[in-house]
């Protein structure tokens, strides 16, 4: 039995090796690492190819027409009629549509205010994708330190179960109490295996998010960075939020877009010249030049719709710019309150972490002088492992909410 135990552990540690070698080593800031993922972000190509769409639409409505010019041409003569007297006409026209009164100021106006809601777009998507990045990064530092733990409890339940076999072939120990150990032993390879298929799993999510193999060293940032953030009052910080700045920015273009409708409460009418070429039987040519123009006149069943839908949008913008305010605000009292709380749950998660491990060492101790059974000392052992655990979570959350201040300050640190 203890050899096949040792060969045992010899297995799982080089099995274990290799996941250790491919983890990428710490040492990317966090700010680099949101850089990373921002250069290969598909939306925010998305939302550039959108802000140059409209900025491209400002440009084209400081046109000093409303549109491209029209062409017209006739031609008639007498052939189908079968008279074939040779009367011949030729007419042709080009004319263009005008601006209404303030039409194309506030065409203009509209496409410049989307622009700017597209921009702040981006601001939201960069801070969207910055709390990515740090959800991704602690996932894969608290699996990380579930492997650590795994590993650690893996090698005492190990060591315990070898010594426990000994003591069952030289008689000192019952057969019960070996299996007890044994079991234990592959309770915890089994916890390694699962703790190893979770960092894989976690390390994968981040690489996508990143483009290559990095890990952002996280626990650079404290508590101490969040006193140097640019903003304290929560007003502030809720008014230099992105989604409530992209809020605004959807109402300023509602508006705009009531102003286009208001100034466009009728087709755009038209102006041009036109020529005509004729022939008659037994008469010169005839060639005239003139003036056209068509004036379409304003009508209920045309603006109704497009000033009903001004309205809903505008409304809509002013819904969701109140729902923003409340949203966020809500946020940045969660954002408070959780690195409160965990500062607290670091520091009392540390001080029981460490209370625990020495009774676990002690009833090891006691195990083996025979003071106290095995089962005691093994559940001790588990204690501390998860006690561990929950010291490496809360040190993780610590550093985490310590960051997730400084973004909801505006601040990628």
């Amino acid at each position: 039995m203890l050899p096949i135990i040792f060969v045992t552990m010899a297995c799982a540690m080089t099995w274990a090796l290799p996941l250790r070698a491919q983890a990428p080593q710490p040492g990317l800031s966090f700010h680099d690492a949101v850089s990373m993922a921002w250069a290969i972000d598909p939306v925010r190509t998305e939302l550039q190819v959108g802000h140059h769409s409209a900025r491209a639409r400002a440009s084209a409505a400081g046109s000093w027409f409303a549109g491209g010019p029209t062409l017209s041409g006739e031609y008639m003569d007498d052939h189908m009629l079968g008279s074939n007297e040779g009367y011949t006409t030729y007419q042709g026209g080009v004319s263009v549509p005008l601006w209404l009164p303030g039409q194309g100021s506030a065409t203009k106006q509209v496409a410049s205010a989307e622009a700017a809601s597209i921009d702040e777009q981006l601001n939201v998507e960069h801070m969207a994708l910055s709390i990515r990045v740090l959800d991704a990064g602690a996932a894969a530092l608290i699996a990380r330190a579930r492997v650590d733990v795994a590993h650690a409890l893996y090698d005492a339940a190990a060591r315990m179960a070898a010594s426990a076999t000994h003591a069952v072939h030289g008689g000192e120990l019952a057969s019960a109490d070996g299996q007890m150990a044994q079991a234990a032993m592959e309770n915890a390879r089994n916890e390694l295996a699962l703790a190893q298929e979770e960092a894989q799993d976690a390390t994968a999510a981040l690489d996508v998010l990143l483009g290559r193999p990095a890990m952002p060293d996280l626990t650079r940032y404290g508590g101490g960075d969040v006193t140097q953030a640019r903003f304290v009052s929560p007003r502030d910080m809720e008014d230099n939020d992105p989604r409530i700045k992209v809020a605004h920015r959807n109402v300023e273009a509602a508006e705009a877009n009531m102003k286009l409708a208001r100034r466009s409460f009728m087709p755009n009418p038209e102006i041009g010249v036109d020529a005509i070429h004729e022939k008659q039987y037994g008469s010169p040519w005839d060639d005239r030049v003139g003036v056209n123009f068509s004036i379409p006149l304003p009508s209920e069943v045309r603006n109704t719709p497009i000033m009903s839908e001004a309205r809903n949008r505008l409304a809509t913008a002013t819904s969701q710019e109140t729902q923003a305010r409340r949203m966020v605000h809500l946020e940045m009292l969660r954002v408070r309150e959780r690195l409160i709380a965990a500062t607290t749950a670091r520091q009392a998660t540390q001080a029981a972490a460490a209370g625990m491990e020495k009774r676990a060492a002690a009833q090891e101790r006691s195990w083996r002088v025979g003071e106290a059974s095995l089962d005691t000392a093994l559940a001790a052992r588990q204690a501390a492992a998860s006690a561990r655990l929950a010291s490496a979570r809360a040190e993780v959350d610590w550093h985490v909410a310590s960051i997730r201040m400084l973004i909801a300050t505006g601040v990628v640190p």
